[in-house]
């Protein structure tokens, strides 16, 4: 069986390299070089959702290859795809790069420039070890041998928009439709999720900062299960700790998380951190919660400019949520499409703040009333998100409600379940 070699360069003169001597090996089966790490994980996880036997048994990854940094982008590959062997292609071969390589799951180093016999003898080594694990998987319950879960991150256009109550709003209703789900709060200074919920643990999201290898065990330990379901990763209480928390930190965590749960919903807040970056700019979808007001939508078209600047996430990549509107108010979704250029949620949350206040002063917005506007708009934006797992004899009804002209949309759907 031919051994199938993914690459990973973003220089054309290496990829040229590099592919000329991998069609000369022998038995091995080269497949379309990728330009950057995006690309990489992208194309994994594709190759993933549909068969394990898939993925390519070795992925070869230049040091020099972005945005993603490389030890960063093996270490996410090891965590989200382990029957894949990856080699490190890189200048230095001192034992300090050898030893972080190993430590963040590579399985073999290559120097440049590239010595034919070198390569050869790595890749048949990490392709015998890629065919060993496949063999195996399957009989251990920590293996994870799926594309990754879903992750998305929320941010406020501004302080007070309500972008904690949306996050939490949507965890709540992955989790009641039976997906595992995951809420971060990585607004790391400010962070209310467990004031939001009424909850307290001395464990918080710094406590996985420091560590070089987050094994399920580890993560359980850091995360509080709530009454609802969803496992909670909280800020640290003393805001001044955050900052302990790196983007490599947080790359580490957010991959860690995503392996172990089908939905991990991320409160970044309102101001911009590495951690929160990185964050962003791993997300599967990134939500920026707006209000229909100027200061808000401002501050929105100011989020979505330093985003592309920094090149953590591009407009058109970055989808808007309007909270607290109304049919009176003068900026309508239509006009904030068109002043950030980004994409704006179909489903937006009324202003309807008496649904709220008892709730949130009792520190319960998981006990929201489940016919009340907002949350049954909240929970709606979920389903268009696609983070509720809806029964298929209920989406089989909804079709045919369609069809005779009687759905009136997500809210309406979520309206006649509850």
């Amino acid at each position: 069986m031919p051994t199938r070699i993914l690459p990973a360069v973003g220089d054309p003169d290496a990829v040229r390299s590099l592919t000329t001597l991998l069609s000369q090996l022998p038995d091995a089966e080269p497949v379309t070089p990728v330009a950057d790490s995006t690309q990489l994980v992208d194309t994994l996880a594709r190759l993933a959702t549909e068969s394990v036997d898939e993925l390519p048994e070795v992925v070869i990854v230049h040091e020099r290859i972005g945005p993603v940094p490389a030890l960063e982008l093996v270490r996410e590959v090891a965590l989200r795809f382990p029957a894949v062997g990856v080699i490190l292609v890189t200048t230095d071969a001192g034992p300090a790069l050898f030893s972080a390589a190993m430590d963040s799951g590579a399985r073999g180093l290559v120097t440049l420039p590239l010595n034919y016999e070198e390569l050869a003898n790595r890749v048949q080594a990490v392709a015998q070890w890629s065919v060993g694990v496949r063999r195996h998987l399957g009989h251990g319950g920590d293996v994870f041998t799926g594309a990754g879960g879903t992750v998305v991150t929320v941010s406020g256009a501004k302080g007070g928009v309500g972008a904690t109550l949306t996050a939490v709003q949507l965890a709540l209703a992955a989790q009641a439709s039976g997906r595992p789900t995951a809420l971060v709060d990585m607004d790391l200074q400010t962070g209310d999720i467990a004031s939001y919920l009424d909850v307290q643990f001395r464990r918080s999201v710094v406590d996985l900062a420091a560590i070089a290898d987050i094994s399920p065990r580890i993560l359980a330990e850091a995360v509080f299960r709530h009454d609802t379901g969803v496992a909670l990763l909280l800020a640290p209480g003393e805001g001044e700790r955050g900052e302990e928390v790196t983007d490599r930190a947080t790359r580490q965590i957010v991959s860690a998380l995503r392996s172990r749960y089908e939905v991990v919903v991320i409160d970044c807040g309102a101001q911009l951190g590495g951690a929160g970056a990185a964050a962003v700019e791993m997300a599967d979808t990134a939500l920026l919660v707006t209000t229909p007001d100027v200061v808000a939508v401002r501050g929105a078209k100011r989020t979505v400019r330093m985003w592309d600047r920094l090149q953590v996430r591009k407009a058109e990549e970055t989808t808007v949520v309007v909270n607290r509107h109304s049919r009176a108010t003068e900026i309508q979704p239509s006009l904030i499409r068109k002043i950030t250029g980004t994409a704006v949620a179909t489903t937006t949350i009324p202003a309807h703040f008496k649904e709220l206040q008892a709730a949130v002063d009792a520190g319960r917005v998981h006990a929201l009333d489940a016919k009340g506007s907002v949350r049954q708009a909240m929970w709606a934006l979920a389903g268009e998100l696609g983070l509720v797992q809806v029964p298929e004899d209920a989406l089989q009804r909804r079709a045919g409600r369609a069809a005779r002209g009687g759905d009136r949309g997500p809210a309406g759907f979520l309206r006649r379940r509850d």
